[in-house]
């Protein structure tokens, strides 16, 4: 990890919801999670954790992304 900026990119991927999807419809981690260091994994985790309650609080059923995206894979079959 070089700059602020790079880091602050890298933190607001593994942040994110989305992950990558395999051809064997298996779920991937992502690269910017291997490409921080402890404390940005530390720094991500909480990103992620404050943006999913915010998710929830605007959700009508209270699910956030990511219980979003588990369920429509389990309805899907996948």
């Amino acid at each position: 990890m070089t700059g602020r900026r790079e880091r602050e990119v890298l933190v607001e991927a593994a942040a994110g919801a989305w992950r990558p999807v395999r051809a064997d419809g298996s779920v991937g981690a992502l690269p910017a999670w291997a490409d921080l260091d402890d404390a940005g994994r530390v720094e991500a985790a909480e990103a992620a954790r404050l943006s999913r309650r915010r998710e929830a609080a605007l959700d009508r059923r209270g699910w956030s992304s990511t219980v979003r995206a588990v369920v429509g894979r389990i309805a899907a079959g996948r």
